[in-house]
């Protein structure tokens, strides 16, 4: 008997017994399953934060005033000024593709019949793209409206929207702030949602930072952002801007300056931890069905004790029958797991079918499924194959 005969007879075996067959491999299918879709889950889920984070802005360094030993009038000159906003695009030239700064103010507008505090950010023609933000209708800031000190606004969608009805409706229109009239050149809306965790609110408005100042009664840049070139450069520059903000101010001025780096980090680490976790419940799965398949073969050798003895007498050795049994419990592996990689990738697949979620599916938690499969049947194929292969044919023969 070569092995082609011996994986033939295996195959007939299991299906002469297809109900404890299906029910010896359901744990495979479960435990497969279970590995692809933990693995796509997490890949999801962790794209998603890293996205969201992302859509703040990427390659952000952040910078404001922090505390101090001074207050009153004194406190003034610590707060981070458009001269250091200048002072640092200079100083960091071409590996920042971005520095600006945000100062921000409050007026009371009529909003569906009431009057309310709206938030009024100034900034210049940098803030949107570094941001990340998304012009709805009309045009963002340009350098033009901050050289001319133009009088112009974009208003949050939300804010567009209660005031004048709809996007394309608020273009134009004049608003006022302060008591200075304000043409309304665009709408816009954040690309990822901060939820109030930014200086950027549901009803907001953006003017050009060269008229803020006049508007305010304190020159405060909070916060300063600057964008990197280069991901590798966040690390160093931050360190770079912490330094020449406090080499343009007092000594015992303190500045807050960081970067979203750390938070990136954390959110890998949580979702390789919360990765590991889900994955080693699924391995625990795949073991408690390779104990099922090596107990269903170990009851299979025993039931063909006679059927053994009778193969070997007619010449069959016993790595053949070895080869036969651990092909069987392969057989059931390895078919458990195709069923099982099947089921996994059906449900992203349906999810973007019929839910128009796109779902990436990991190439290689299938390939681990497949060898998973085969390593399960393998190994715990073996204590039973082994145990087939070392019965006596004479005593086999008389085994009732």
């Amino acid at each position: 008997m070569n092995w082609r005969e011996a994986l033939r007879f295996s195959f007939y075996a299991l299906q002469a017994n297809k109900v404890r067959t299906f029910l010896t491999a359901l744990g495979l299918v479960i435990g497969n399953a279970s590995v692809i879709l933990v693995v796509t889950i997490s890949l999801t889920s962790r794209d998603y934060v890293i996205e969201q984070i992302r859509g703040i802005g990427s390659n952000l360094i952040i910078a404001y005033f922090e505390a101090g030993n001074r207050t009153g009038v004194s406190v003034d000159a610590d707060f981070v000024k458009i001269a250091d906003v200048d002072a640092t695009r200079v100083a960091l030239g071409k590996r920042a593709t971005a520095v600006t700064g945000v100062m921000t103010i409050y007026d009371q507008m009529v909003i569906d019949g009431k009057e309310r505090d709206v938030k009024i950010i100034g900034s210049d023609h940098e803030y949107a793209p570094m941001r990340n933000l998304v012009i709805l209708a009309g045009r963002p800031m340009q350098v033009d409206d901050m050289r001319q000190r133009s009088r112009v606004a974009l208003l949050t969608q939300k804010l567009a929207t209660r005031l004048y009805g709809s996007q394309s409706n608020a273009i134009m229109r004049i608003v006022k702030i302060r008591g200075l009239q304000f043409s309304i050149i665009g709408t816009f809306r954040e690309k990822t949602d901060s939820f109030g965790l930014s200086e950027l609110s549901t009803e907001t408005m953006l003017i050009p930072i060269t008229v803020m100042k006049y508007l305010t009664a304190e020159e405060r840049i909070d916060p300063m952002y600057v964008q990197t070139r280069r991901a590798e450069d966040v690390i160093p520059l931050t360190r770079q801007v912490q330094q020449l903000l406090e080499s343009r101010h007092r000594p015992g001025a303190k500045y807050y300056v960081d970067n979203l780096s750390a938070i990136l980090a954390a959110a890998e680490n949580i979702s390789l931890i919360l990765t590991g976790v889900l994955v080693l419940v699924s391995a625990i799965a795949l073991i408690i069905s390779g104990i099922g398949i090596m107990n269903i073969m170990l009851v299979t050798v025993t039931e063909r004790t006679r059927e053994i003895g009778l193969r070997m007498a007619l010449g069959a050795s016993k790595k053949m029958v070895l080869l036969q049994f651990l092909l069987e419990a392969v057989l059931i592996s390895v078919a458990g797991g195709m069923i099982g990689i099947a089921v996994g990738v059906a449900g992203p697949l349906a999810a973007g079918y019929f839910g128009g979620i796109d779902i990436p599916i990991s190439a290689t938690s299938i390939g681990v499924a497949f060898v998973t499969s085969l390593l399960v049947g393998l190994v715990f194929g073996l204590l039973p194959a082994n145990r087939a292969a070392q019965l006596n044919p004479t005593e086999a023969l008389r085994y009732e």
